[in-house]
């Protein structure tokens, strides 16, 4: 099968229908209902999906086909992935508002980024990892398991398992501690 060929029907296959999904549960409100139903119609659309995949309002995925979710994700309002270079998000994985992941780097040819095309780099994000509102993951990282990524934070480098991370570009800046509590939502307040 030529490379057009087998493009179009990945753009058929993963690409239009997530796409028209998105456009028609964007006015859905996010609540609990809503963002369980909206992930279940993002699910079948994604390269490798998990159970319990849940998805806020305005979330976009480049190259769904090349991203991997594992169970109880969750990706929060104004989400952008790019996973041309393969994103793999592992179980119990949250996002916060606006996280950017991105697995390419750009190429520069004649002094330009524009036609300098990109090299691609997998992402990895480990088991139970949160990333806080606007953290961005540049291309060829993996942030450890059990991982708090500080809001604002830009994750340039692979970090530790449990371990909290922030600043720009990120660094450790203590390990992260475990303190569960008996609050899981609105509800429980």
């Amino acid at each position: 099968m030529g490379t057009n060929r087998k493009k179009i029907l990945e753009y058929l296959r993963y690409d239009l229908p997530l796409w028209l999904v998105r456009t028609l549960t964007n006015w859905w409100p996010d609540v609990g209902a809503a963002i369980r139903l909206r992930g279940k119609l993002f699910s079948p659309f994604i390269g490798k999906c998990g159970g319990s995949f849940t998805v806020g309002r305005d979330v976009t995925i480049l190259v769904p086909s090349r991203l991997t979710v594992g169970d109880n994700v969750y990706l929060a309002k104004g989400t952008w992935i790019e996973a041309s270079g393969t994103v793999q998000l592992e179980d119990e994985v949250i996002f916060g508002p606006y996280v950017v992941v991105v697995s390419t780097k750009h190429g520069f040819s004649g002094g330009s980024a524009r036609f300098g095309g990109v090299h691609p780099a997998p992402v990895k994000i480990g088991r139970g990892s949160w990333l806080a509102a606007h953290v961005v993951v540049a291309a060829g990282v993996t942030i450890g398991r059990g991982n708090l990524v500080g809001a604002n934070a830009v994750v340039t480098r692979d970090t530790p398992d449990d371990v909290f991370v922030g600043g720009v570009p990120a660094k450790v800046i203590r390990p992260r501690q475990d303190n569960p509590s008996e609050v899981h939502g609105r509800r429980d307040i």
